[in-house]
């Protein structure tokens, strides 16, 4: 009898501290929604990317600087706002124990969007290669000097400050370490 109440007691325990765990995104990736509506959705995901449809309920992002509160339905929310142009989209989900950053650069033609995520240390990367270049080749200086003002404008142009690039870089550095 003491073993029938030891297994219960076992059963029960394990059954309640396994809805007593709680619900967090610690990744996500961003897609068209599927009604093509011009809105983004985002997708919670496990560590190795598959969607995590236990995921419910409101969950605080931020979205260029932007705070705001999207529903998750099964995994899956969709953000209000439409998009109108190409531009670039730094996400930022902070939970219990730490903070989820993406930057996307979403490209629209017709009627369709395309997401494609950035690495933060491209936005590093890039840069100091075309000033190596230039110092190794100082006579097309201004050339490159051109490029890199092209670089920046192509940038800070579609909705993207230098905030969001260095908290990109800094969150690609941290999850090289």
């Amino acid at each position: 009898m003491k073993q029938i109440i030891r297994i219960l007691v076992f059963v029960f325990l394990s059954i309640a501290s396994a809805q007593a765990q709680q619900l967090r995104i610690d990744n996500f990736i961003v897609k068209e929604n599927l009604t093509q509506n011009s809105k983004l959705a985002i997708i919670a995901l496990d560590s190795v990317e598959q969607p995590l449809e236990r995921i419910n309920g409101t969950f605080v992002f931020n979205l260029n600087g932007f705070q705001q509160d999207l529903r998750f339905h099964d995994g899956v929310a969709v953000v209000q706002q439409s998009v109108e142009s190409s531009t670039f989209v730094f996400f930022k989900h902070k939970n219990q124990e730490k903070t989820v950053s993406k930057l996307y650069y979403i490209h629209k033609k017709d009627n369709e969007l395309k997401p494609f995520k950035i690495n933060g240390l491209l936005l590093l990367v890039i840069p100091l290669a075309i000033l190596l270049i230039a110092y190794m080749f100082r006579r097309f200086l201004l050339t490159f000097v051109i490029l890199a003002l092209l670089y920046a404008y192509f940038h800070f142009s579609k909705g993207l400050d230098f905030s969001n690039i260095m908290e990109s870089i800094l969150d690609a550095l941290k999850n090289l370490i």
